[in-house]
């Protein structure tokens, strides 16, 4: 594999341009789409291919090695198409502008801003992949963030012309005078003069009709929250955020070293899984390496 330095610094706002780069066959795409997609009748979902994390040091879950089947985690962003609108929910963990797809596996050495390092192996760049299946970040109605980590933002500023769907607690945080060290600021700045909708209830229905949920569930982050989806055929489908990040933090009973509340994590975990009992909803760990591994990628589609 090849790898490549992604020092991501708000210095590096001239490399944007370099996003707007011809489409090659392997994802790098412009900011427009090739084609207009007529909306759908029902709501569907796309799961993107936004990288694998190399993360070997699961102590700051709580666990031993052994205890969990792999240390990898998946790296998921999604697209939801509905007959009103669009959603893009969570966003990477390594920009666009940042490398150039090859067609083969490539990592990616992100030094975050405290200096922490984390290693992440990619293959498809998310607006190749939205531009697979007809879109462009110019399409999309909303944003939305399961919270500011680094691993879920990369690509956000792409998208500071939808609504921002985010918590008033999560934004003051994202932008506060001395950010988190999980935190890759320069990757969101744009989202500070975007059209924002803080959302101030416990769930928020994006689109009115009961279909596409946001749900409140801090600890994680301060304004953590987690995408619920009624899907027609699917049925239902709940996006994990970080409420959990391997399977065995579900299991166990064990939460990360570096929540920003625990208890709070413990309580939203509580109130979530009430909530998967009485839907009948499944839980997509959205880190859960194995799971993500088996689940349909763009451009097919659940609906």
């Amino acid at each position: 594999m090849a790898h490549n330095a992604v020092r991501l610094l708000p210095s590096i706002a001239t490399a944007v341009v370099i996003s707007a780069a011809q489409t090659t066959s392997f994802g790098q795409t412009t900011s427009s789409s090739p084609h207009k997609v007529q909306p759908p009748r029902s709501a569907k979902l796309y799961v993107f291919d936004c990288g694998i994390l190399h993360f070997a040091d699961v102590g700051r879950f709580g666990f031993k090695k052994e205890e969990v089947a792999t240390t990898e985690m998946s790296v998921a962003c999604f697209l939801v198409t509905h007959p009103k609108g669009t959603l893009i929910w969570d966003t990477g963990a390594v920009p666009d502008y940042a490398w150039m797809p090859t067609g083969n596996p490539t990592t990616q050495h992100i030094v975050l801003p405290d200096l922490q390092q984390r290693d992440v192996t990619m293959v498809k760049s998310l607006k190749g992949q939205l531009a697979e299946v007809g879109y462009s970040p110019s399409d999309i109605t909303y944003l939305a963030l399961s919270h500011y980590h680094y691993d879920h933002t990369a690509n956000a500023n792409e998208f500071a012309g939808a609504t921002w769907l985010v918590r008033q607690a999560e934004r003051q945080a994202m932008f506060a005078e001395k950010s988190a060290g999980t935190t890759q600021p320069s990757t969101y700045s744009a989202l500070r003069d975007s059209k924002t909708l803080i959302l101030e209830n416990d769930e928020h229905d994006v689109f009115g009709d009961g279909t596409v949920v946001i749900k409140s569930a801090p600890g994680h982050t301060p304004g953590h929250q987690i995408l619920y989806l009624k899907l027609a055929k699917a049925g239902g489908v709940v996006l994990s955020g970080d409420l959990y990040h391997y399977p065995e933090e579900r299991k166990l009973d064990r939460v990360p070293t570096y929540e920003f509340n625990p208890e709070q994590t413990r309580a939203s975990r509580v109130v979530i899984e009430a909530f998967l009992k009485k839907t009948g909803a499944q839980l997509w760990i959205q880190h859960d390496f194995n799971g993500n591994a088996k689940l349909k990628k763009s451009p097919e589609f659940y609906e």
